[in-house]
């Protein structure tokens, strides 16, 4: 598990490509690919002092891995944190930091706007367990600090959020968790660290849905926690190792060589972005744009403080429609109409993506939670990918001029 050495200072697009485990006997450049399911031991005593904790080394690949731990090093290099884990998904990441910190009788308060599924799984998942969640206003840090109770263990935040591009102030809600001797975890996916780096705003946990932009061609399913030395190894480590939440050793190998280049993806998206919201704003069918970039954004300031000057790469808008029913008929026509968009529920791809929120991601929600979080019937979120930003505008206007 020792880590290649580095000189000190690197920048972030260096670390992208050359944080990782040392090279095999074989000197390989490019990172290997270890598929195997377990490690022959050299003797009984290196495996009992393996297997107890008392020495570092490769036992089974539920747990230990060199192609995992190289993303782990480098996604946590990325993020400036001390440690990295990965996992099986960007939800399973969620799932093993809550089951990880909380127990019964403890408290969470959470954003209302994150993604449906967290909202499920810290909402009705857990509440069998006898966590109890509050859930306030992303951008509100009054409710936040209004929300925390003594058992409250974990403030959890998504930023900007999935798909209205809220921005929460990622330093403001560092100090009131830390002040209620609570933990803030942030979820990165839409910025990544190559924008954003919660831990350097005073984050505890970044989580990462690595099937995402760490990925960038929309090939593998992943996840990862980045946090302090202290929480992967006594925290989330034993529970992943009972628990088995594993990423497999070729995905985390794709989302390896995925990180080589995402700064240079994440700046081309979010340059291509930024024309498209602006375009957007001048289309008479479409009543208002939601993305941090654009100066009408109400956390535009904010977003351009935390997010390194750029607002990511995905724009959602809502299209005329007076009630739900036509909202949602005329949100469908704009998705129908497109010829080269992909209609899936996925973000983070080189391809253009484009969905209807309502139905998909937070299809599952009630339509009064749905609300809560901000969430119509006539919003489409587009992840924007690399195409020419003239092809994109062509295909939304198939179904946007003939609303």
């Amino acid at each position: 598990m020792t880590a290649k050495k580095l000189p000190e200072g690197l920048h972030i697009d260096t670390l992208a490509v050359r944080a990782a485990v040392d090279k095999s006997q074989y000197g390989e450049n490019s990172e290997a690919l270890f598929l195997t399911s377990s490690f022959t031991q050299p003797d009984s005593e290196t495996a009992a002092r393996r297997f107890s904790g008392q020495e570092d080394g490769y036992i089974y690949s539920r747990f230990t891995n060199p192609t995992n731990a190289s993303m782990e090093q480098r996604l946590a290099a990325l993020e400036g944190a001390e440690a990295c884990i990965s996992t099986s998904s960007g939800m399973s990441a969620v799932l093993l930091m809550c089951m990880g910190l909380l127990k019964a009788g403890d408290h969470v308060v959470c954003s209302q706007s994150v993604f449906g599924s967290t909202l499920k799984l810290i909402g009705s998942e857990f509440a069998k367990f006898g966590v109890q969640s509050t859930f306030v206003s992303q951008t509100e840090v009054a409710a936040w600090q209004a929300a925390v109770q003594p058992n409250t263990r974990l403030l959890f935040a998504e930023t900007p959020t999935n798909p209205l591009t809220e921005v929460c102030d990622i330093r403001a809600l560092a100090g009131i968790a830390h002040n209620a001797g609570a933990l803030l975890a942030v979820d990165n996916c839409f910025c990544t660290p190559a924008l954003q780096r919660p831990i350097s705003l005073g984050a505890d946990i970044v989580v990462h849905s690595g099937t995402k932009y760490l990925d960038g061609q929309g090939r593998v399913v992943a996840g990862a926690l980045c946090a302090s030395d202290q929480l992967v190894k006594d925290v989330f480590i034993p529970v992943m190792r009972s628990a088995g939440m594993s990423l497999s050793p070729f995905n985390a190998w794709v989302v390896l060589k995925g990180l080589e280049t995402l700064g240079i993806r994440m700046q081309a998206q979010s340059a291509r972005a930024l024309a498209l919201a602006e375009w957007l704003q001048t289309h008479p069918k479409v009543t208002r744009v939601y993305y941090p970039g654009l100066s009408s954004h109400p956390q535009h300031a904010l977003a351009m403080a935390q997010q390194s000057g750029l607002g990511g790469a995905v724009v959602s808008f809502d299209v005329v429609g007076q009630t739900p029913d036509i909202g949602r008929r005329n949100a469908f026509h704009v998705i129908d109409q497109t010829e080269l968009l992909s209609v899936t529920a996925n973000l983070g791809d080189v391809k253009t993506i484009i969905t209807q929120p309502a139905s998909t991601s937070h299809g599952r929600l009630s339509e009064a939670q749905r609300l809560a979080a901000g969430i119509r019937q006539n919003l489409i979120r587009v992840a924007v990918g690399l195409e020419h930003l003239d092809d994109l505008k062509a295909d939304l206007l198939r179904g946007l001029d003939t609303l």
